[in-house]
């Protein structure tokens, strides 16, 4: 979280990643199907700017609230020999709960299944260095408050858009739902294969979804290729969902905005994430 703080800073922003540590904890556990009880959070800050600490409380109760979470408590450390003015360092810890016989973990997944998209907000707290070091934020700061017709926004406010909770949306479909992967850090080849059993893999078939302008901007500024974008970014997609062949109707009915992007396949020693 420390390079998206950095563009916090720079905007004055900081309510937005309150609610993204909340947000990102609340996916990470939900994909095995926990509800959020508690939350916690840890802030680490060389000098103490109260109006800054107070947004990012704020943003912390308003995501748990939005989660129906408890926010129970805290700490915020103040240490000017670990931080460098204005650096912060934020930590969140959740406790859920979820019955043993419906826990998600993927043990059921089988070559044939369907594999759903749910869409992305932004970046959702991952793949800020690169994006930083691209647009040179550090050095120019200004240019976070250019205007991009294509994002219809600045960038730093499509940079600080707020990490997506997919646990509402997702949850009337939970029934039909044999494994999730949070598409946070490492991207699809980070994260998808977490969930899949022995001998799986899964095909996904890049031209179901548009990936957003952001990412373009990112990638086309930046010189990157396809492989290092698809490594450090979600490119539009949050959340994937795997689920039987005769229940792949209703994951759309239930999640109007999910889009079929990939099946299961037998893994052949090409990888466990291939991309088409």
């Amino acid at each position: 979280m420390a390079a998206l703080f950095r563009t916090d800073l720079h905007l004055g922003v900081f309510d937005t990643v309150g609610q993204d540590i909340v947000n990102h904890c609340v996916n990470d556990i939900f994909v095995g199907g926990a509800e959020p009880l508690f939350f916690l959070d840890y802030l680490g800050l060389g000098s103490l700017v109260p109006s800054q600490v107070e947004q990012l409380v704020k943003g912390v109760a308003t995501a748990c609230k939005a989660a129906n979470c408890a926010l129970i408590g805290g700490e915020t450390a103040q240490l000017p020999d670990l931080y460098r003015p204005g650096d912060f360092d934020i930590v969140g810890c959740i406790v859920g709960a979820v019955e043993r016989d419906q826990i998600i973990d993927g043990s059921k997944i089988e070559v044939g299944d369907a594999v759903f998209g749910l869409k992305s907000s932004g970046l959702h707290t991952n793949g800020y260095t690169l994006a930083r070091k691209v647009f040179k934020t550090d050095e120019d700061p200004s240019v976070l408050n250019a205007y991009y017709a294509d994002l219809g926004s600045t960038l730093g406010e499509a940079l600080l858009a707020i990490h997506r909770n997919y646990q509402r949306i997702v949850k009337p479909a939970l029934k039909h739902i044999r494994g999730m992967a949070h598409i946070t850090g490492g991207g699809f080849e980070g994260n998808i294969p977490r969930i899949l059993p022995k001998g799986l893999a899964v095909r996904i078939d890049r031209s179901t979804w548009q990936v957003p302008p952001l990412f373009q901007l990112i990638q086309k500024a930046g010189h990157i290729d396809n492989a290092e974008m698809y490594q450090v970014f979600n490119m539009g997609v949050g959340l994937t969902i795997f689920t039987a062949p005769e229940h792949a109707k209703d994951i759309p009915r239930l999640i109007p905005e999910a889009f079929l992007f990939g099946t299961v396949i037998p893994d052949d020693g090409r990888g466990r994430v291939l991309l088409s």
